[in-house]
């Protein structure tokens, strides 16, 4: 990775390494969505764009054989990949010898556009189908599989603002009317996750849309 990044990532000595070792509480983790990696042979990218997104030098394709890895979101990046999560925390515990893990996002977006009118923007089915479908992953994870997963927090409670999307997407399990002094009106997954938190049973046999 030095090698990779040269001088932005500074020497850790013995010292700091022995320091370090068990001081964290969790491992943190934003997760939307998940890609395929190859190695960026060439390295063009990194004397282009000149930022953090070359320093793994691989290239991060979305399909593979002509196949999408999964159902588009609103936004260009976000791709539905249920699957991903539960191998994101199987990886994280074989190689960091399964530390505690937050999932501190997740979630989708839908667009905001003047031509979608208030009750078709609060029946959220594809968001619906999202979370189910990477908490029953998660889930999963969890049972199966022995990761050490303590919690998870959606993305978002409210529709919001957003880096390079600005207002034209929309995160929240809440709208936001940000033409009428930013109402907030329930969506319909959040019924749907007040009806998950009180199951005692497997998400994936207890709720569909």
């Amino acid at each position: 990775m030095q090698t990779l990044v040269d001088e932005r990532l500074p020497e850790i000595t013995p010292e700091v390494s022995e320091f370090l070792i068990g001081t964290l509480d969790f491992v943190g983790i934003n997760h939307y969505t998940s890609l395929y990696a190859k190695n960026d042979k060439t390295r063009i990218r990194k004397f282009i764009l000149k930022d953090a997104s070359t320093d793994a030098a691989v290239i991060t394709p979305s399909s593979r054989n002509g196949k999408s890895i999964g159902e588009k979101g609103t936004s260009t990046w976000l791709h539905i990949v249920p699957w991903g999560l539960r191998k994101l925390a199987i990886y994280i515990k074989e190689k960091y010898g399964n530390p505690p893990v937050i999932i501190t996002e997740n979630g989708m977006d839908d667009p905001n556009k003047s031509s979608i009118d208030l009750q078709e923007a609060l029946q959220d089915d594809k968001r619906i189908n999202y979370h189910r479908d990477y908490l029953s992953n998660l889930s999963a994870a969890i049972r199966e599989d022995g990761c050490d997963v303590r919690g998870y927090f959606v993305w978002s409670l409210l529709d919001n603002w957003e880096w390079n999307y600005g207002y034209t997407i929309r995160f929240g399990l809440y709208y936001v009317d940000y033409k009428n002094n930013l109402t907030r009106i329930p969506k319909k997954s959040v019924d749907w996750f007040k009806s998950v938190l009180k199951l005692e049973e497997n998400i994936t046999t207890s709720f569909a849309t």
